[in-house]
């Protein structure tokens, strides 16, 4: 029996640990082979610290130990010179382009008049640009694959005003935008491009979240808009691994301009 997205190649950015690793395993796994970068450098702005390289290399073992080829290379999505010149490289090797995974991003929480320049910055062009960028040195490869599959992850603070987290809303907002426009844009390219929604998850970005309490604490009115309808109080990796293998694969050939939520039914709300 083959997999879901046998002889598929994906690109996943972020890919080092996280979302972005579990990603590309579970791609893997289903058997396509992977291109993945990361940026594996820390940010000034964020309190928590960014993957290593030593995480990068411990994907691509974890890749190869499920039998998949990998190229992989440290890229920063904010620079798109970078982006293509690793998938540029990934191509050539692995011969097309099927899935692309838009995973980086950066969280931090703050109030409003606590939100520096820099802060502001590098979220927006990480999380926004950085999807942006990826798509726009993918596309062509998709184009001459004769189409593909777009998956860029935004958040519940994409569709919903969460307070103390600016930047980041902006930003997973944007990515709607961008999504919906280029799958009206791609589509006469056989190119999906879809969006996932999780709320919150148990990955190292959660650390980001550390001020959150505090700032509820000072204004408790707005706690209710952080909780779950299902009576979780996170979701699980899993879930969103299994909601981008979906968009992933054939089994979602006319799903595109999606906005999927994985979220306990946060954003109904």
């Amino acid at each position: 029996m083959t997999g879901r997205v046998e002889g598929k190649v994906a690109f996943i950015t972020g890919a080092a640990r996280g979302q972005g690793r579990s990603h590309a395993l579970r791609l893997a796994e289903e058997g396509a082979d992977i291109i993945a970068v990361d940026a594996v450098t820390d940010y000034a702005s964020v309190p928590y610290s960014m993957a290593r390289p030593a995480d990068l290399d411990e994907t691509c073992a974890l890749v190869r130990a499920r039998n998949r080829r990998i190229v992989a290379g440290k890229a920063d999505v904010r620079d798109q010179e970078q982006l293509r010149a690793v998938l540029d490289t990934g191509v050539a090797e692995l011969g097309h382009l099927d899935i692309v995974v838009a995973n980086a991003g950066i969280c931090t929480a703050q109030a409003w008049d606590d939100v520096s320049t820099e802060v502001w910055s590098d979220t927006i062009d990480t999380n926004l640009t950085g999807v942006w960028n990826t798509i726009v040195v993918a596309a062509p490869h998709l184009i001459a694959n004769g189409g593909g599959s777009v998956i860029a992850t935004s958040s519940v603070a994409g569709i919903k005003g969460l307070p103390f987290f600016a930047p980041y809303v902006a930003a997973k907002h944007g990515i709607v935008g961008i999504a919906r426009s280029l799958a009206n844009e791609l589509a006469s390219h056989h190119i999906r491009v879809n969006t996932v929604h999780p709320a919150g998850v148990d990955t190292a970005m959660s650390a980001g979240l550390g001020a959150l309490g505090d700032l509820i604490a000072c204004e408790p009115n707005l706690g209710p808009i952080f909780i779950n309808t299902y009576p979780v109080e996170m979701v699980d990796l899993l879930d969103v691994i299994n909601a981008v293998m979906f968009l992933a694969c054939d089994e979602s050939r006319y799903v595109t301009g999606l906005e999927l939520t994985i979220d306990g039914g946060n954003t109904i709300r």
